[in-house]
């Protein structure tokens, strides 16, 4: 189902559509591929919103910064100083998480109206990225597929092609918050993640990666969920071809679980803890599937470049319960 959400300065008509399957009810808007809302059930069938997210499109427009629900892209996370080599090619960005890129740009996936069109138990999200949008090469032709399974799970699988050497790297950045309101920095979170990059002050990661063991980023065994992370997590499991469950968030309250399957590396775990008004700091957990940040910039993480011929291939999907 779709409706009319709003519309942009320039006369561009926003959508909103529904999706709903096995107790999950999805809103997705064609601005910025973002999830407005996920309702699902707790533990007594008694149903809430678990993703944060604005009633209208002013909302969007007026708070951007925080991505919420938004499909990030070219590049999700961080490029050091705004800048990196190709093929012996120097490209710069836009600072606009300074001094780095941040999420593709201040123009990057999340503030365009995509293509959509219904398939079974979802939408298609289209668009084409032209050679030097926020400063990145290639002609980019993106599509980005959600759908509900038969449990109620929403899936996200990408695909890009390029007509140009390039880089890469979606993810779709949804704070959750399983009890529906208050705080979720006392959800307990588990990760397969024995690992991970340590950052600079400019959250930049520093090359190494460095052992979750004895240290506050041990979520190896679930526990308790506080504040002070914005952190990439190397996962176990590396790149796979299929998605493998890497993460389990838990509301003990509610009784609500999230857990997070994916095909990507990395996972960067955010608490949130610069979210603006109206929402308050640690109100969302951001769970972002991904490469690493600033692996343009580091050869010995896993690559972000594509290639004419190649097709970018990426899955995550969040799965919901109760117990």
């Amino acid at each position: 189902m779709s409706e009319h959400f709003g519309t942009l300065s320039d006369g561009t008509e926003v959508h909103r559509w529904t999706l709903e399957r096995a107790g999950t009810r999805v809103r997705v808007l064609s601005y910025g591929g973002i999830v407005q809302s996920v309702e699902v059930p707790d533990r007594d069938g008694r149903t809430a919103n678990v993703v944060l997210g604005f009633a209208d499109l002013d909302g969007y427009r007026d708070h951007p910064e925080p991505f919420l629900g938004a499909l990030i892209g070219r590049y999700a996370n961080r490029i050091a100083r705004a800048r990196f080599e190709l093929d012996g090619v120097r490209y710069a960005l836009e600072p606009n998480g300074p001094p780095n890129s941040l999420h593709g740009g201040s123009r990057g996936f999340d503030k365009r109206v995509w293509d959509v069109e219904p398939v079974e138990h979802g939408l298609r999200l289209s668009r084409v990225s032209p050679h030097g949008e926020e400063g990145f090469p290639g002609r980019l032709e993106v599509t980005a597929t959600y759908t509900l399974d038969a449990s109620g799970a929403l899936r996200f699988a990408y695909e890009a092609v390029t007509d140009a050497p390039t880089v890469v790297n979606l993810t779709n950045h949804s704070y959750f918050n399983l009890a529906g309101s208050g705080t979720a920095t006392g959800h307990e979170l588990r990760l397969a993640a024995s690992r991970y990059t340590p950052v600079d002050a400019d959250l930049i990661p520093t090359g190494d990666l460095a052992p979750v063991a004895d240290t506050r980023f041990d979520f190896l065994t679930s526990r308790k969920l506080g504040a002070g992370y914005d952190h990439n997590y190397v996962l176990d499991k590396g790149v796979t071809a299929a998605a493998e469950e890497v993460a389990e968030l838990h509301d003990p309250a509610s009784g609500r679980v999230l857990t997070v399957a994916t095909t990507e590396p990395g996972l960067q775990l955010y608490t949130g803890d610069h979210l603006p008004a109206p929402f308050t700091p640690g109100e969302g957990v951001a769970l972002e599937t991904q490469h690493f940040p600033d692996s343009p910039n580091r050869p010995a993480f896993p690559s972000t470049v594509l290639r004419p011929g190649e097709v970018y291939r990426s899955e995550t999907v969040y799965g919901f319960s109760a117990r």
